[in-house]
């Protein structure tokens, strides 16, 4: 079964360019690319895919601007097997990736979300290491493959959300039932994969690296930060996710999303970037650090 890998594109064209090469250079030619343009001003990409000629690769454009909610469900509805990796429109797939992901696939066939190990890019595609990244891989990840379910994977990610979203290649008909929710744009990965958690979700983590996250500032949640919409979004989610999750008898996991210890941190770091943002904004921050 070929791997579906979806993209809803919104961003630079030329480094899209370079993640759409990245897929094209698999070792695996096992995959299909379906790109849904959220109506990016200019063509360069749908003629850059014309002038590909590649049978694999298929390029809608969206009528209207829908928003990233609604493009990322698209793309979840366009796959057509049984995982979907939902890929960012800068980010770039390692030579092993499909086939790394394939085997994992028919080595764990009950796996809802395989996580495989990720490397971190910057802007201009050199690796890079940010005190964010640190703390998640060093910290947070485990330190050897692993299968985690239920509760367990989600006290996992309360603690601190280690994943690379993506990265991740998602049960495609769990992610479609499920889906995402509205309202929460800049954390709906977050959201998505807790609430497979709570459906008794199994996640697994392969520690062979065959992916490079793009890390730079100018992305959707670093503008969230300035007007505080994330720090809102994150705190909301954690309660309703404590509530949640002590109604379900799952205490470790009510633990980790009332303590949301990294959530916290994050937004401490955050609060000397914040004072160029609103007043609502550091309020937000600050209620995200230090309130219940």
């Amino acid at each position: 079964m070929d791997l579906d890998i979806c993209v809803p594109y919104w961003g630079d064209p030329a480094t899209f360019i370079e993640t759409i090469d990245s897929v094209r250079a698999q070792d695996d030619p096992a995959w299909r690319l379906v790109i849904i343009d959220d109506g990016y001003p200019g063509t360069l990409i749908e003629d850059y895919v014309s002038g590909l000629e590649d049978h694999r690769i298929t390029y809608k454009r969206n009528e209207t601007n829908v928003g990233i909610i609604e493009n990322f469900r698209r793309a979840v509805a366009a796959a057509q097997g049984s995982h979907v990796v939902v890929l960012g429109s800068d980010d770039i797939l390692l030579p092993n990736y499909v086939r790394h992901i394939r085997e994992t696939i028919a080595a764990f066939p009950g796996a809802d979300v395989i996580q495989p190990g990720v490397r971190v890019i910057g802007t201009n595609g050199e690796q890079t290491s940010t005190l964010v990244d640190t703390v998640k891989q060093r910290l947070l990840t485990p330190r050897e493959p692993r299968t985690l379910t239920g509760e367990e994977m989600a006290r996992s990610i309360l603690v601190g959300n280690w994943l690379y979203w993506p990265s991740l290649a998602i049960r495609a008909d769990s992610a479609r039932r499920i889906g995402f929710r509205d309202g929460l744009p800049i954390i709906l990965d977050l959201a998505l994969l807790v609430d497979l958690a709570f459906e008794g979700a199994s996640l697994r983590y392969t520690g062979v690296e065959a992916f490079a996250y793009r890390r730079h500032a100018a992305s959707l949640s670093q503008t969230a930060l300035l007007d505080g919409s994330r720090f809102d979004d994150e705190r909301r989610f954690y309660l309703e996710t404590m509530g949640r999750a002590e109604k379900a008898g799952w205490r470790r996991a009510a633990r980790a999303a009332r303590g949301r210890v990294m959530s916290r941190m994050h937004a401490l770091s955050q609060l000397p970037s914040t004072l160029r943002g609103s007043a609502a904004a550091r309020r937000a921050a600050w209620l995200l650090a230090f309130g219940r």
